[in-house]
């Protein structure tokens, strides 16, 4: 062992300090959009749902969200979640969903991703050919079904909360653009669905400033003209972001989306819960038939499919199952330190 080496090796073996906080998590993506498991180092989430716990978080531990999500730790686009004892007895877990904003009311992405994780890793043992997972999330229990073989993940698919078209083809003024048409969907989250071309933007990475500043216009304007209003949860009645849609660059794929969600956050992925909540619109603009799937690609070309499998009902709503296909892959592990003497122990976002 050289010198080098030696000075190297001693870093390695180096222990934290007693007094500073120690979190360790899993990172993990799935599309391309990262998802960050919180492994250990959080205080227990007190409440008997998981909205009360996600208001708990909320309350009194908000810094560690900032913490993991902003840099240094993180980045203005990263993404996470913590995995809680269930509180329903239908379900294997709950989770929270963490991002630059807040914390998010479902994420299909993060399903994905998970359901992957827990499998792979032996948290729960793989089932063959395939798992079912019942995840509890603040809108409710999504199901998913992984495809098993060899020890491996290779597909993982997720019946979603019920989902609805909330309004169809209303239009709204937005400054320095002009008259939006939209749709607002539901999938777990409230979307305002837009044609790109419309708007002046283009789907593709040269334009993700654009996206943003375009995304987050027409996200201001709807909430500031129409009444976002969820049947039964005051918490979960809020526009959580704006969906571009339109043609897909690749061969034989059917459409494209890009999700401007948060505090501008872009999903790198086709955004699992906005599949959904696409599907509900297509099947009640008659456009999509029971069981007929769509293939939507992201910004960097990674493909979600979604389809809806069953009508149903919510609240005044006529509302559908959506399935969301997608798979993930596991990109890291880490153990974070803070040092309570650091004056930005909290972290930071520069956009």
């Amino acid at each position: 062992m050289n010198d080098t080496q030696k000075k190297l090796h001693c870093i390695e073996q180096w222990t934290p300090p007693e007094e500073w906080l120690k979190i360790s998590v899993l990172d993990a993506h799935a599309g391309g959009e990262p998802l960050r498991i919180i492994l250990s180092g959080l205080p227990e989430m007190e409440g008997d749902t998981v909205l009360e716990r996600r208001q708990f978080m909320k309350k009194h531990f908000d810094h560690l969200r900032t913490s993991l999500m902003f840099e240094p730790r993180g980045h203005a686009d990263q993404y996470g979640c913590v995995v809680m004892p269930p509180c329903s007895d239908d379900a294997d877990f709950s989770v929270l969903f963490l991002h630059n904003e807040g914390y998010s009311t479902m994420c299909g992405h993060a399903i994905i991703a998970l359901t992957k994780v827990m499998l792979e890793t032996g948290a729960v043992p793989m089932q063959y050919p395939e798992t079912m997972l019942k995840i509890e999330v603040p809108s409710g229990i999504v199901t998913s079904y992984a495809e098993c073989r060899n020890g491996k993940v290779e597909n993982v698919k997720f019946h979603n909360v019920p989902s609805f078209a909330s309004m169809l083809d209303q239009k709204v003024a937005v400054p320095g653009i002009g008259t939006v048409t939209f749709d607002l969907g539901f999938g777990g989250a409230f979307y305002a669905y837009v044609d790109a071309e419309s708007c002046g933007v283009k789907m593709v990475p040269e334009d993700y400033r654009n996206l943003i500043e375009v995304g987050g216009a027409i996200k201001k304007a709807v909430i500031n003209n129409f009444k976002i209003e969820h049947p039964f949860e005051k918490d979960l009645s809020f526009l959580y972001g704006t969906i571009f849609t339109g043609p897909a660059i690749t061969p034989d794929i059917d459409s494209r989306n890009v999700c401007i969600f948060a505090e501008g956050e872009v999903d790198r992925s086709a955004t699992g819960s906005g599949v959904a909540g696409r599907m509900a619109i297509h099947h009640a603009k008659g456009d999509l038939k029971m069981g007929q799937k769509m293939t939507i690609e992201s910004i960097l070309g990674s493909v979600f499919t979604g389809s809806v499998i069953e009508e149903t009902t919510f609240g005044p709503h006529k509302a559908v199952i959506p399935q969301v296909e997608g798979n993930a892959w596991i990109s890291g592990m880490a153990q974070f330190v803070i040092d309570p003497s650091d004056p930005l122990k909290d972290g930071f976002i520069l956009r």
